[in-house]
Parts: structure tokens; sequence; C-alpha cells
């Protein structure tokens, strides 16, 4: 009732409450007001009726795609057919058939040892390394722990629960053997102590337990083998070891035969032991597969151990032997293998990545019968895969899960919810044309579970960009993940030959080609690509494969200035050793040291080459046009911070830290190319600060473009260019404190207006609000010295040096500069103070040299310190002059006060929340469209925010959302070329017919502080919500959900956070993901009917919404991990192997580790742990009639069963009875007619 009443209490919220504090947020002439409203719109609290409160509101995580993050653990059920991984982020992932794939994770994050199911049972159990068992309850959609097992004196290190036994054996590294009943969770008093188990003779501790089996052939022995190379076939009943065996090296698993009169052992010299139970003295067979045969006949020499070995038999065929590892020493560069060995023959299939597991998956889950396996999984350190025994040539199966994302690094990502509907299909025609052959034609054979659509039926895409250049189009409908389509954005490019490309190498070391923003517009079908190399690609869908050259533009992006200052050059130390003194404000401030360059200035070159040649493009995106930024005065381009493209005007526009440039795709011509301060012309409202210029020009290698992935993904492509490295940022904290102490040292207190400021260096910016009077951002600029300019100071600004890019290191794709009021207590003075605080390393320091003589930051950082693509905005304008483009949006809109009709706009936000519009004049018809120019031209509107300017929308006067125009798909290669196909069909949203409302507009501005809705064309600002002042939002984008339209925003301080639109009411604040990583900064993306996503690991995407309805309806999309399965019979063992077979069936294990026998354990050595997921969790989660009638028919057999027993059990008493009255009758028909002393 409290959570209902809290909601309402939200929802009574107006803007007032957040405007109040707000000031004066208004600008461009607009007055803004305390109250949240202004007279100049009407009153649009009564004109607009917002149907959403808070009670539409609810954020819960739906599902997780992608491979299981550093895997370490795996298990299947034979007759459930679902597979098991653990990871050693204590996260377990179950997977059946496609849309069977459940997530969870234990509490305490320990890694997953060993995972075991019950099978058939619906349950699972795990050993994790806090050496804690849990018992995980599958019977619901969401498993959930039953019980918990703590070891308090011992370490865990193997487990063993028997087929239809409810005893579980656990090994630990003392060496002893517990036994722990599974439906009680409770320690039996039957202990097997290593000392009992070995001989007494034995000098020597036997190492932990690394196996435990029962016997195929009597459940009353158990095998266990001790690491140092000793087996002992342990008797249960009369509690004493049957046999021994030795070996002198150390063993990894054993494996039985399964008649139980063999088993096999692997081992660390590589070699593999056959052992016979009546001769246990020494192997009759010992064989090193892959080791050379020495010629004078010794024995062949070591090889890598052989860490696990399974022994599979065929009834039709040889047995199959299969390991792991064992390969030569003197092969090693050779990759992870796994061997088959099927009578003579032996197979060796080399792996990409190391194994962590493999299971022999068989058709039986008896092991006392032929196994007849069919295949094999492996488990891969970055992948899984499954091989197909039953073909000589053992192909893989196609694996029908997306577990490829992480193929090559992800660097963006986008997501599209209630996208059209045509898009999936056209994206998997063309890219399945693209699949590979080879694969096993049967099906696959993790079929488990149970799968429906569900009720959501819009279509919805996910984009991946990646570090190789690559592009990945995902089907993700019905919180599934499919790849549909694989677009490779290098091909536009010239390949690099070795030792060519050295001006390249300077600006990027490894990923020239990785994708750093992508925009899409899926009704035109135009898809355009930032690289990290300062290119843009525009590509078009067709449908027809064409051969033809790339066209190409060069774009000059720097500052146009007249008087260029030069000052004397400053010699300094070019590599300072890191025990130097900590450098001045003055040199952390401006100068940088000197580095000689080879040769000639660059200028004008661009970072990569385009394809000169015609090129072949097959169907789907076709590259359109290469729009590549060049070196300027030997400087390279900086990385492009916003991007926005346009299909019904034809126009891309993007901008970084030097300015914003505007490029006509259709006529193939640059329309702008203007620095930002050239952008304001008159209008700008600050006073400029000339930077202090430069002592000297700067090497190219330092202050670079982006030194390519290198600076932030830790394993890119030296270990299989896969992003894996989160465990190496933490050993480098002497020299972080280095390098953070250089970075905070230099600070004077200086007076800005009356009031006491903390001047502090470039990278650690001060809160500067309110400055003269401006609402200004925290990344706002002030000089090194603190001081701000006089009004008749804004001239020299125009007389300093040629604009030089801001110090951008390690920031491919716009590292996440946090911009925070300096205090001295909690808290982060800037972006880059929270990535220093959260990896224990500075990822970049504004003192170049510090860069170069600290290179090992480039490797540690690289995968932590690469925000989302457009979060330079949330980056930064190094306190000098410079601001970066970090928001783009094309719309029609009104672009002054005075309009008072709409027409074409691009909306400019910077990092100092400037607004600009620019007003674009496109040709009247589309006739003149390929032959008269487009102009772009500044309006003079400017608008002010708190904060870098993250999103742009625009509502009409009913409040709903105006998308911008564009032109329909029409296939640009299309065969028939008929006036219909080519002309151009245009879509052009305007504002609602209605006359009397149909006058203005709401202008929607979002920043990393506050959001403000303006009126046009009056440019009024109507409401003000100041969303944090203690953080930064990270992402925000307003979404449409039920109908209706709010803003969502992604605060790095973990709150997601919905407001209502126009009103900018709170609707949801809640603190749900904390940042421990750059990574869910830079990937987290909002989308429409309250869907979001954001990579929670290098390999995993995590999808949530943030939709009551969503929330509500999430179990019926769900799948089912267990369903009803009849367990298959035993085969009938025979006359005579139930003579002679032992005695397994006879064995009752209740009788032997119940309580009443084997007593109680002692409490000190393990603690039991009731589970969240009781027996109210079982009712619920198999409630309803199938669960019932399951129950019913489960109890049904369970009564059949019993009553078969005592049916057999009574007709060998009738049996024993008759036998013992005809053997009475004999008797008494013998001694009848005898006297008494006859006898």
């Amino acid at each position: 009732m409290k959570k209902f009443n809290f909601r309402k209490v939200l929802d009574g919220l107006t803007a007032s409450s957040p405007g109040g504090s707000a000031g004066g947020g208004g600008a461009g002439g607009g007055s803004a007001h305390p109250g949240g409203t202004a007279g100049a719109a009407g009153t649009p609290r009564e004109e607009i009726q917002e149907t959403l409160t808070s009670d539409y509101f609810q954020i819960c995580k739906t599902v997780r795609h992608g491979f299981p993050y550093l895997p370490t653990a795996l298990a299947f059920d034979p007759v459930q057919k679902i597979l098991a991984i653990g990871t050693r982020t204590g996260a377990i992932r179950i997977l059946g058939r496609p849309g069977v794939d459940c997530y969870c994770q234990h509490e305490s994050g320990a890694a997953v040892l060993q995972l075991q199911f019950l099978i058939n049972e619906g349950a699972l159990v795990s050993a994790c390394a806090d050496d804690t068992l849990h018992l995980w309850n599958l019977r619901q959609k969401r498993p959930a722990i039953l019980h918990s097992l703590k070891f308090n004196r011992e370490r865990i290190t193997y487990c063993h629960l028997p087929f239809q036994s409810k005893w579980l054996y656990v090994g630990t590294e003392r060496g002893n053997t517990h036994i722990v009943n599974i439906e009680s969770f409770i320690l039996s008093g039957y202990v097997i102590m290593w000392n009992k188990a070995i001989e007494l003779s034995t000098k020597t501790h036997p190492g932990p337990v690394v196996h435990l089996s029962d016997s195929p052939r009597d459940e009353g022995k158990l095998l266990i083998g001790y690491e140092n190379g000793t087996v002992v076939f342990w008797d249960l009943r009369s509690k004493r070891a049957d046999l021994r065996a030795y070996y002198d090296e150390a063993i990894h698993s054993v494996a039985w035969h399964h008649e139980g009169k063999q088993f096999m052992c692997s081992h660390s010299d590589g070699s593999l032991t056959l052992w016979n139970l009546k001769s246990p003295n020494r192997p009759f067979q010992t064989t090193i597969p892959h080791g050379k045969i020495q010629r004078d006949g010794k024995k062949p020499e070591s090889c890598k151990p052989i860490l696990k070995v399974e022994y599979k038999t065929c009834k039709n065929s040889e047995p199959f032997v299969i390991f792991s590892g064992g390969l030569s020493y003197d092969k090693a560069c050779r990759r992870p293998s796994l061997t088959i060995m099927h009578g003579k023959a032996i197979t060796v299939l080399e792996m990409d990545h190391p194994i962590v597991d493999f299971l022999t998956l068989c058709e039986t889950p008896y092991p006392n019968e032929f196994q007849e396996p069919y295949a094999v999984v492996v488990l891969l350190e970055k992948d899984l895969i499954v091989v197909d025994l039953t073909q000589s040539n053992f192909p893989i199966f196609e694996n029908p899960y997306p577990i490829d994302i992480h193929e090559s690094p992800v660097t963006c990502t986008e997501y599209f919810a209630d996208c059209p509907p045509d898009l999936i299909p056209v994206l998997y025609s063309v890219g399945a044309k693209h699949k590979k052959q080879g694969y096993s034609n049967k099906e696959w054979p993790i079929s488990g579970g149970a799968w429906n659509l569900g009720a959501q039926t819009y279509p919805e895409i996910i984009i991946t960009g990646h570090a190789d250049g690559s592009v990945k189009f995902w089907d993700a409908s019905a919180i599934t993940l499919q790849m549909l389509y694989k677009l490779k954005t290098s091909k536009v490019f010239e390949k690099q030959k070795p030792g060519e490309g050295k001006a390249t190498a300077e600006i990027v070391e490894e990923d020239p080609f990785a994708v750093q923003m992508m925009y899409w517009c899926p009704e035109s079908r135009i898809f355009c690509v930032a690289g990290v190399s300062a290119y843009v690609v525009v590509y078009r869908f067709s449908k027809h494969e064409v051969n033809t050259e790339i066209a190409s533009l060069e774009v000059r992006l720097q500052y146009e200035v007249e008087d260029i200052i030069t000052p004397e050059p400053e010699i300094i130390p070019q590599f300072p050793d890191a025990s130097s003194q900590l450098p001045s404000l003055k040199s952390l401030s401006g100068s940088t040291n000197t580095v000689a360059c080879e040769g000639m200035m660059k200028d004008s070159i661009p970072c990569l080459s385009v394809k000169t040649r015609p090129v072949r493009m097959p169907p789907g995106y076709q590259a359109d046009l290469v729009i590549q930024l060049v070196w300027v005065d030997g400087e390279p381009p900086q990385q492009i911070t916003s991007l926005a493209v346009n299909s019904a005007y034809g126009l891309v526009a993007f901008g970084n830290c030097n300015g914003l440039a505007v490029v006509d795709f259709m006529q193939k011509t640059v329309l702008l190319s203007m620095g930002t301060l050239e952008l304001y012309g008159s209008s700008d409202p600050y006073q400029r600060q000339p930077r202090s210029p430069r002592k000297s020009k700067q090497f190219a290698a330092d202050n670079f473009c982006m030194r390519g992935l290198s600076n932030f993904y830790p394993d890119l492509t030296k270990r299989i260019r896969t992003s894996y490295q989160s465990g190496m940022l933490f050993s480098l904290a002497p020299f972080s404190l280095l390098i953070i102490n250089n970075c905070l040292s230099p600070f004077s207190v200086v007076s800005v207006k009356g009031s006491r400021k903390l001047s502090l260096p470039t990278d650690l910016k001060t809160d500067l609000d309110h400055v003269n009077g401006h609402c200004t951002s925290p990344t706002s600029q002030s000089c090194s010295s603190g001081k701000r300019l006089s009004s008749a100071d804004v001239s020299k600004a125009n007389r300093r040096g040629p604009g030089r890019p801001p110090f951008r290191k390690a920031q491919s794709a716009a590292c996440m500069e946090i911009s925070l009021p300096v205090t001295t207590e909690v808290g982060y003075i800037s972006r880059r103070a929270m990535l220093q605080q959260l990896h224990g390393i500075s990822s970049f320091s504004h003192d170049e040299r510090h860069y170069t003589a600290h290179t090992w930051m480039n490797k540690e950082n690289r995968e932590n310190s690469f925000s989302r693509s457009r979060s330079s905005s949330v980056s930064s304008i190094d306190r000098d002059s410079k601001e970066a483009i970090t928001a783009l949006y094309f719309m029609e809109s009104f672009a002054r006060k005075n309009d008072s009709a709409v027409s074409p706009c691009l909306w400019v936000g910077t990092g100092l929340g400037m607004v600009l519009i620019l007003s674009l004049n496109l040709p009247a018809s589309d006739d003149l469209r390929q032959s008269e120019p487009v102009m772009v031209s500044p309006s003079g509107t400017v608008l002010t925010l708190k904060g870098a300017v993250l999103t742009f929308a625009c509502l009409d006067c009913t409040g709903t959302l105006i998308h911008p125009p564009y032109e329909v798909w029409r296939d640009p290669h299309s065969a028939d070329d008929g006036e219909k196909t080519r002309k151009r069909k245009l879509v052009m949203h305007s504002p609602s017919s209605s006359q009397d409302m149909g006058d203005h507009q709401f202008a929607v501005i979002c920043s990393e502080k506050q959001a403000k809705v303006f009126s046009l064309p009056s440019q009024t600002c109507l409401y003000v919500h100041n969303i944090t002042e203690t953080s930064f939002l990270l992402q925000a984008d307003v979404v449409t959900l039920c109908n209706s339209v709010c803003l969502a925003c992604f605060c790095a301080n973990g709150h997601i956070m919905t407001l209502s639109l126009p009103s900018l009411r709170p609707l949801l604040d809640i603190n749900y993901l904390p940042v421990t990583d750059m990574r869910i900064a830079r990937t987290f993306c909002f989308s429409n009917e309250g869907q979001a996503l954001y990579l929670s690991s290098p390999t995993e995407i995590q999808r949530l919404t943030y939709s009551q309805e969503m929330c509500d309806n999430l179990q019926d999309m769900l799948g089912d991990l267990f369903t009803p399965v009849e367990t298959p019979e035993a085969q009938n063992r025979g006359f005579l192997k139930g003579l002679f077979g032992g005695s397994g069936q006879a064995f009752d294990r209740e009788e032997l580790f119940g309580e009443a026998t084997a007593g109680k354990a002692s409490r000190s050595l393990a603690q039991h742990i009731p589970g969240s997921g009781g027996i109210e969790g079982v009712r619920g989660a198999a409630g309803g009639v199938i669960g019932d009638l399951t129950r019913a028919r489960i109890a049904l057999d369970e009564r059949g069963q019993k009553l078969g027993e005592l049916d057999e059990r009574t007709a060998s008493m009738m049996a024993s009875a008759e036998a013992f009255s005809k053997h009475a009758h004999e008797v008494m028909l013998k001694y009848k007619d005898k006297k008494w002393y006859q006898f």
C-alpha cells in the first residue's frame, strides 16, 4: 500500500518542483518561469492530457543473450535434454531448444566448480568455490535455490550423484568423502576418511579427491581417485577398501567401462591407463596416444596432461575413447584439441580456444548399459560446439544460439523495438546467402524445454558494431535473438600491406575499422556508420548485386583563424621517468612535449585509403558514399562525436570537437564544414577565453584521432580478438596513484564574481554553473589560470592559434569524462575521476608526456575506458575554447522566433549545453534535388542547458511525437527503371492538422544534467527538470510506450528514470544498475515499448524492460526448462547377468547412509541454509492442471511400481510355501508306517 501511495505522490508532482531550482533556464529571449509554465504558449497542461502514470512503469531483467562469460563447468540431463554452464562469476546458464535460455546467479558470486543434474527430476546441484552446495529448482521459469550447504572445514573438489539416487558423494581437498542427502540437504554421518581408504603403510597423503563414481556393476562399490595416482575401490557396506591401484603419475580423470569390470585413467604425462578389477597391481594397458614411439623400445616420451577422458561403449562397433589435451610438447604452436579414438582410428579436432570441459551425449542414462554415444558437447573458453559422432568425419552441428556476439568485441549497440515488420525477412534473406556450409545434417541435440511466442508480437532488431568493422543485425523479437545479417564495413577500404601505412598506424594501432557510432533509418533503410579512424560511410539497401566504384569525399574540419600566434617552443624532456617531479600547473594546462616528426608535415590526407577500383557488392547494404576527415597541419582528425542522417533531405551531419560537417549524399558534395565557434556567429553567449597557444607543434602520434581499440580493449587481436580481460585492472595501483596525483596536484583558488572556485587542470573540470548569468555545463571551459575573460577580451579569441584537437587519448568512441561539482568529500570531480576511481588507474592524463611514458595503460584500459559512441557529449572540451558537437537531429521545426511555418532544420547540441538551430534550404521540387544546391545557414537561435546535450525530440501541439521526415525505401539498383521507380516518395511528418492548435510545437532537449521543454516558435522554456545534481546522465532517449511518449534516462549513479512529456513529471526513479564497468555506460540504450539493453559482459547482452505490462507478461514469454518426460526403461539384464552380474539392485543407500544407521554428521562440518525457492515456489511453479496431472501420474507410477514389487514378493513367498509343503509331505510319507523305535 505504501508503494502505491508513493507512486501517486510522484504522479502529483508538477514541473514546479524541479523547475523551481532551475532558475533562469530559458534562453533565446524566452522567459523561464520557476513554476514551470509560461504564458506565451497558452496553458499546455489544459491542452495536453498526459496518459502515462507511474503505474505504467516497473523495471525487471528479461533475458540474457550470448556466450556465458568465463565458463568453468558443464552438465547435461540426457532425459530432459537440457544443458547447464557455470561460470567464474557465479552465473549459471541453462539452455534447451532455441528460445529456452535461462540465466541465474549465485548471490555470493563465487565461481561454479561443478554442476550435477538430478536427471529427469527438474533439479540441479551446483558446487561453488566458496565450498557451498546449492540445490536449484528447475520446475519454474526462473530457477530458485531450494537448499544450500556450506562446508566450514573442508574444501569441495569433486561431486558425484548416481542416477536415480538421492545421495550425493562429495570429495574434498583433504581426501575425505562425505555424503549429502539431496532431499533434506543434510550431511550423513557416513564418511570415508582418506587414512582409512589408503593402506596403513602409505606414508604420504594421497592428495585431494579428483574423482568419485559408483561401479556400473555394483552400486555398493565406490571408486575414489586421488590426485597423486591412487585409486581406491571402496565397499560401502563393509566400509573397507576392496582393492587399491597405484600409478606414478597424477590422475586427472577416471572413466568406467559400462560392464563395471574395467576403468580408464588419464594422467599428467599424457598417458591413458586401463585397469582390470581382477588384477589391480598394474594397468593391463598403458598408452600415450600422442607420444612419439622410441626406436630402442623405450617408453614413449611424455606429453601434455590429458585433463579428461571418457570411455563410451557401442553395441555394434568399437568403443569411443575421447579426451582433451595430451598433445606432444614439441608442438608448442598447436591449438587446443579434442582427440577421438574409435577403434584404430585417431581423429584430432583442433579448437580455436582452450577447452574448459566436454561431455559425451549418450542414448541411455543408465551407466551399466551400452552407452551408444552420438555427440560430444565441447565447452571452450569463448565458444560452445557440438560434434556429431555418428558420422565418420565428425562434423559439428550448426549452433542455433546467439553465442557469437563477441566474435569481434562489441563497440556500440542500437536497439529498435516496433520497427517495420518487413525488415526482418528482408535482412534474413540477404544474410542467409552467406551462411557457412559443412554442418551436420542432424537436428541440434540439446532440444529440451518448451517455448512459445507469448503475447508480444511487434518486431525488434538489435544492431551491434564491432572492433573489426563488422556490423551485425539481430532479430530480437519475443525475447529471443537470432542473427539476420552481417555487414563488413572494412571492405570499402584498401588493405594495408605489412610495412606500409605507417601514418595510419600512428593514429590507430590495431583496429582502424572499429565501429564507433551507428545511425539507422528503418523506414528508408539508410544506414550510416562512423568509424574510429574519423570516417563516415553511408549505406543504401539493395536486393541486387552490383559492381561499382565507391564515391568518397574528404572533409577538412578545423578552426579558420586569421592571426596565428606561434610562440617560441619550450624544450621539455620527452619521456620523463615515473619518479620525476610532478608537472607544473603550466605544463598540465597547455604545453606538451616536443617530438620530432619524421618527414614532411601531414596535411589534407585521410587516415585510410578508399578502394578506387570497381567493387563487387552483394545484395544487402552497399556503400553509397565514404566521407573522411583529413589531417590538418600535421595533426590527425579528431574522433566523430555525433552523427545524424535524414533520407528525405538526403543529408548526413556529423561533428567532433573541432566543429560540424554537413554532406549532401545525393549530390556527393560537402555543404558545410565549420568550426563550432563559427556556428554561433554574433550570437555566441559565452565570453570565450583564448587558450594559451601550444609551445610547439605536437607530434601526430601523441595527439591522435584515436589509438584504435587498443586503448580500451585489453585482449583484442593478440588473444583471439575477444575482449575478456577484466581482472587485470587492479594490479597497477602504484602507477595509478602517480598519474592521479599528477592530475590532481596543481590547483589554485580563484575568484569568480565574488565566489571562490577551484581551478583544476584540464582533465578535472569544475562545475561553474550560472557564471556570468548563464547556465553553463559542468564541462564548460575555464582557463588554466582560473580566469574568465571580460567582454572586451572576446576579440582575442579570434587571434589564437589554429584549433588543436583537445587531448583525447584513449578515447576511441568518446571516452566518458565525468563532470561533477568539485567536492572534498564523496563524489567524483569529473568523468575521468570516476574512471580513475572505478578502475584503479588513470586512463588518460592531460600531460602528454605521461601518456607516452605509461603505455601500459593502453592495454589495461581499452575495454573499460571506451564509452558509448555519442558520449563525447559527455566528454570533454578540454577547458580551452573548444566545444564538441554532441547531438544532432534533423526535423521539421521553427528555426526562428518569427517563423510562421515549419521548415527543415538541423538541431545541434554541444558539450557546453548550447543548442543551435541551422536552417536547411532544400530545392522546391524533387526534380531539382539532384541539380540545385542545398543551402545550410545558421538561424541565430541559441538555447542553453546545463551540461552536454544528449538528445532532441519534437512534439506537436497535442503532445504526439513528430518523427523526422523520411524517404520510402526503393531499390537503387532495381531492374525496373521506369519513372515510378526513380521518383522519390517522401513521408513528411507535419504537426496536427487542427487549425487552432497546429501553430506551435514542443522541443524536448535533454542534457547530462537537466531536461527542458521549449515552446516553438516562441522559444519559451515551458518546463525544466534538474535530473541530477551530483551525477550525470549517460543515456537519454524520447521513447514511445502505450501509445504515449516519455523521456527515459540512465544516470551514472545507476538510476533509471522516466519523465512525462511535455510536463517532465517524474514517473520512475529506481537505483537499478550500478555502473561497475564502463562497458555498461557505452552500450546502454533505450528503445520503444519499454525495452532497453546493455552489454553485461564482453560476451553477453542483458535485456531489461521498464514497462509494467511487459513485466506482467514476462512469465508467459519465458521458456519452460522442465517438461514431463518418461524416464526410459532399463534394458532387461537377462538371467545370467542377473545371476552373476553383482548385487547392484539389492543395495539400499537409505539404510546405509540414513541417520538410524550412520548417525548425525558433525554440526561444525557443514551448515544448512534454507533457500528462497522453497516448497511454495515448487507448488506455484508446478501448479495448474498439467502440474496436478503430472504429479498424479508420477504417484500412480510409484504406486504401480510398489504394487508390482509386492506382487513379486507374494509370488516368491507362495512358491516358497508350496515347496515347503511338498517337502513336508514327502517327509510325512517316508515316515508314515514306521514305529517310533525305527527312527
